[in-house]
């Protein structure tokens, strides 16, 4: 059984000493929980297997769903994708820090538990200054599951992560209650075309608008009109 630390963090302006010692846990390949722009998440080194175990082991999760993946950077990106497809900057440029995740070819070398045996990988550069601080820190792209038991609703505040995590993880990061917002906009940039996957704050028409300008233009009306 683990024991489990719960420190209160700013997300807005964390805290030096708490982000690096978060920071280290996570480099030791442990998960820590902490309020994501959605929900609370479980963090570790994405790219590491221990890590990623310890991840599924913490929410009693068996390892057959892809798991999320933050980054603090746009260069971080590379850690876990295999290339940058066309109109991955444009969007990226639009959208990050901000509620879009993108799904990109995935590096040969991280996939298993992390892409669930697939071939792509899900991303997001997230606004919250504490997730960002955290994976700066580690110097890891970080894994963003949310924070529960498997079947169970992600947790919206440090107090229902503890009742579900408290003995399974090493430390909570408790930054209050989340606010309720929508689900991001998953876009795919790794099939032939692109194609918005699920929809969420940032619009159909808004990516289109992006894509236009790097010269994919109708890319993503064709898709949609074949029938997504």
């Amino acid at each position: 059984m683990v024991c489990c630390a719960r420190v209160a963090v700013d997300t807005t302006r964390p805290d030096l000493a708490t982000v690096r010692r978060a920071s280290l846990a996570i480099r030791r390949g442990e998960v820590v929980a902490a309020r994501t722009d959605t929900v609370y998440g479980l963090l570790a080194d994405a790219t590491e297997a221990r890590a990623l175990r310890s991840v599924f082991r913490a929410k009693g999760r068996p390892q057959g769903k892809p798991v999320l993946v933050l980054v603090d950077r746009l260069a971080r990106v590379r850690d876990v994708a295999e290339r940058l497809p066309g109109g991955f900057d444009a969007v990226a440029a639009a959208f990050w820090p901000g509620p879009l995740t993108i799904v990109l070819p995935a590096r040969p070398q991280v996939r298993g538990p992390l892409t669930a045996g697939l071939a792509t990988v899900a991303v997001r550069l997230p606004r919250s200054p504490l997730v960002r601080a955290l994976c700066r820190h580690s110097n890891r792209p970080l894994t963003g599951t949310s924070a529960n038991l498997s079947g169970r609703q992600g947790a919206r505040s440090a107090d229902e992560v503890w009742a579900q995590l408290g003995s399974r993880i090493p430390l909570l990061l408790d930054s209050g209650a989340c606010p309720r917002p929508l689900p991001s906009t998953i876009l795919d940039l790794a099939s032939e075309r692109p194609r918005v996957l699920r929809d969420g704050p940032v619009t159909r028409a808004a990516i289109r608008r992006a894509l236009r300008r790097a010269g994919l233009r109708d890319a993503l009306r064709a898709r949609r009109a074949a029938g997504e």
